[in-house]
């Protein structure tokens, strides 16, 4: 196999690398090896992960998996999932404007307007509960519990909305904040799965502010799992009305949250580049 066809879309500066299986007939799914060189910014195409798919679901209409940039696998993602409804819609695979797709984090239903450049995915709904998440220690609620990381101990509150978050209330945040407590927050003992994290600020009852470390991933100008997360924490802290506006570097995301903390997300999505990888691309390791 020479000339491997990618897409490349961004959604607020996260961008994803679409791969359809249809196109690689050996590949089973791409090894961790391949994943880490094809989202190299610099030995490979450049990504924040690699969306692989459709798959074939018995749940849904569309089956994806999400894979990090480390070759580590995500139970879900936000603006994967909406980048994944734009690549079909660019497709013609769909032919209505509302779609179902599974993740290993569940299945979620996407509607897509202004020629599928504005989507809302119903994601799911975020729980606290300390066995789901998963945090270590006796089953709780994890609400205003401490952490520390290197040289600091934080406040925070964990949640899942299929997948872990960290989320630590601050007065002031910046890049900064998150690219040296992200990792030591990341990795935790706290964690056996590891979890994402948000540094998160309340600006009133309708907007918040966070700055993302993903997991697997690093520092992230945007993500819809962690806008979902960090607004539903917020607005159990009783911070926030159920309608916010989650502002980060590469946009913002609009959540509205439902009865039992059900999340409605909407964001846009763009479309980067179609090409074709060479197999040359594998000659290096990373």
């Amino acid at each position: 196999m020479t000339k491997m066809p990618f897409t490349k879309y961004h959604a607020l500066g996260n961008d994803y690398i679409v791969l359809d299986p249809m196109d690689f007939p050996a590949w089973q799914q791409p090894t961790r090896e391949q994943i880490r060189i094809i989202c190299h910014r610099n030995f490979g195409v450049g990504s924040d992960g690699i969306l692989w798919g459709p798959l074939a679901s018995e749940q849904a209409e569309f089956g994806l998996r999400i894979f990090n940039p480390d070759g580590s696998e995500a139970e879900k993602s936000g603006n994967g999932l909406r980048i994944f409804s734009r690549y079909l819609w660019d497709r013609k695979l769909v032919q209505a404007d509302t779609l179902t797709i599974e993740t290993i984090g569940g299945v979620v239903q996407a509607t897509l307007r202004e020629n599928g450049r504005l989507i809302t995915v119903d994601m799911g709904s975020v729980s606290f509960e300390s066995e789901k998440i998963p945090v270590v220690g006796e089953s709780r609620e994890v609400i205003n519990e401490e952490i520390t990381a290197l040289d600091h101990t934080f406040v925070y509150c964990a949640a899942t909305i299929g997948n872990p978050h960290c989320v630590v209330p601050v007065e002031d945040i910046s890049p900064e904040l998150a690219h040296r407590y992200g990792s030591p927050l990341e990795n935790h003992a706290h964690f056996p799965n590891r979890t994402n994290v948000q540094f998160l600020k309340v600006l009133d009852r309708s907007n918040i502010q966070i700055e993302i470390w993903e997991r697997g991933a690093g520092y992230t100008l945007a993500s819809g799992s962690s806008s979902s997360a960090a607004a539903s924490v917020a607005h159990k802290l009783g911070l926030v009305d159920n309608a916010v506006t989650v502002r980060m570097p590469g946009g913002n995301i609009d959540i509205v949250i439902g009865p039992d903390y059900t999340i409605r997300m909407t964001g846009t999505v763009n479309r980067v580049a179609h090409g074709h990888m060479h197999s040359e691309l594998f000659d290096v390791q990373v």
